[in-house]
């Protein structure tokens, strides 16, 4: 018979405890990498910032085993509600106390500690929001549910935004996917995936090409919702989407047509009177637009439409409609978003990252660098403190947000998928395990916590890659930093003590 402290021992995900060390000891060794002076330095040095981070790795060694064994595990459902509120007045009081750090107001400076608190806020959300879904009669498919949920995810990120932490508040987007295993339509995912596309295609080909893509999406979207109809239904209004596409050929087209017209009109000097009112009417073709034309055709389908889904009951084609009507808004409200809204480096970032520009010396200049180191480690990388790159210090901010190039130089590309597939089985065990239990809030909780994680991992990476735009988010247990390594390391080892609370009576 296994005895009480052998079945404690055994309800620890010990694989996911493993990943979490050696995380933190790859991002110690690589802080070294990318922050040492000389060959003689020493990792245990503590003026140094591996130094530092080794003191960190400690404490938070230290609060892990405090969460895991010493505090009980209900406390954290007990305690969400205060925590939640606590955190967001810190948030709030730290832009008002706080000295400007590039253009963020986000630090609290206590002493020789720097403390950020949208770091913990992720936990004190993941808390409530686990909480609140949890709670008996819960719905996602209620408006007040789901707005309070919503309300849960916006508050704090919203005062984030304001702090001028764009990266930590593009975390919290990721909660959608908690929303959508507790039931949340799927088309809430589409939805949000084509703002985005809306946005880039709005600032890269103009408005025509956005509206298009949003009436493309709209029109299979509705086929796919009749499949007794849906190639009828795709293969017409199809046939439009590709008229329409061509608007701008044809009117370049005619556009060449009519200058030849009025050339042949112009020569026709023995007859002006005859030839006034046709040049009149070229002239007015010509300065047709395929976006008028676009928009009074909608102009006129709108309406109809609306009729037809009130005729027929048809709720996901009055849904469609509205969705119609508020992408064309976004489309034209872009650039007033983009040029009065977002601050001068987010926009010169988002520029370069899309290819409007390009501008090495200055917005693009990290990431640039960044692809240089990851490129030049090739498959097995320079090895341990050989990175040029990272020696001489060509990336900014390498052991904090930038990391993950010290990796790729030195380690190589090996190096940089063993990495990756560490943070993937962390997902994963995540995932597995709060599938295992059966008390909701544990669950939910999980699915919070791998959230976070591969919110963070995705940003980070592919800003270093050159794939997001350079907003400034450490990557989980390997970036420089005692606020994230504590958020994080609270974070997971939260969710092991609830999960060892639940193996214990399963």
């Amino acid at each position: 018979m296994i005895d009480q402290h052998t079945h404690k021992r055994q309800s620890i995900d010990w694989v996911l405890v493993g990943v979490y060390v050696l995380l933190i000891f790859i991002g110690w060794i690589n802080i070294f990498a990318a922050t040492h002076t000389d060959a003689s330095a020493s990792l245990l040095d503590f003026e140094t910032r591996a130094g530092k981070q080794f003191i960190w790795i400690l404490t938070a060694l230290g609060l892990a085993a405090l969460i895991l064994y010493v505090l009980p595990a209900k406390l954290w459902e007990g305690v969400c509600i205060p925590l939640y509120v606590f955190v967001l007045g810190l948030l709030v009081l730290v832009i008002f106390v706080s000295s400007d750090v590039k253009g963020s107001h986000s630090w609290f400076d206590l002493g020789p500690i720097r403390f950020q608190p949208a770091e913990i806020s992720k936990i004190s959300t993941s808390l409530l929001l686990s909480w609140w879904v949890s709670q008996q009669g819960f719905k996602i498919t209620r408006l007040k549910d789901f707005f309070i949920a919503c309300a849960i995810i916006g508050l704090p990120m919203l005062v984030i935004v304001a702090e001028s932490e764009t990266g930590s508040a593009l975390v919290y987007t990721g909660f959608i996917f908690v929303l959508y295993r507790e039931g949340l339509s799927g088309w809430w995912l589409g939805l949000i995936g084509l703002v985005i596309v809306l946005f880039i295609t709005t600032l890269t080909m103009g408005p025509f090409w956005s509206i298009l893509i949003l009436i493309a999406v709209l029109i299979a979207s509705n086929a796919y919702m009749q499949p007794s109809r849906f190639w009828k239904r795709l293969m017409l209004c199809g046939g439009a989407v590709l008229i329409i596409g061509l608007l701008p050929s044809l009117m370049e087209w005619l556009s060449s047509l009519v200058s030849a017209r009025m050339d042949y009109l112009a020569n026709r000097i023995w007859v002006p009177e005859a030839g006034e009112p046709t040049r009149y009417f070229w002239s007015f073709i010509t300065r047709i637009r395929p976006m008028y034309v676009m928009l009074s055709g909608a102009a006129v389908a709108v309406p109809m439409l609306i009729i037809w889904a009130y005729r027929k009951k048809d709720t996901f084609l009055a849904v469609s409609i509205a969705a119609f009507v508020a992408g064309v808004v976004l489309v034209f409200s872009t650039d007033y978003i983009f040029q009065n809204v977002l601050q001068d480096h987010q926009r010169s970032r988002i520029e370069v990252l899309l290819g409007m520009k390009e501008d090495l010396a200055g917005a693009g200049y990290n990431v640039n660098q960044s692809k240089i180191a990851i490129g030049s480690g090739g498959l097995l990388g320079k090895g341990f403190l050989q990175g040029t790159q990272t020696t001489f210090g060509f990336v900014p901010e390498q052991s904090t947000d930038f990391i993950f190039c010290t990796v790729g130089e030195e380690w190589g590309f090996l190096g940089c998928l063993f990495v990756i597939l560490l943070y993937l089985i962390l997902i994963i065990r995540l995932i597995m395990d709060a599938e295992r239990c059966r008390w909701h809030f544990a669950r939910t909780y999980g699915y919070c916590v791998a959230a976070c994680v591969f919110m963070h991992l995705f940003i980070n990476v592919g800003m270093t890659i050159g794939l997001m735009p350079v907003i400034g988010i450490p990557l989980p247990l390997l970036s420089y930093g005692g606020s994230s390594l504590w958020a994080f390391t609270i974070l997971i080892f939260i969710f092991l003590a609830l999960y060892r609370n639940e193996k214990k009576y399963f």
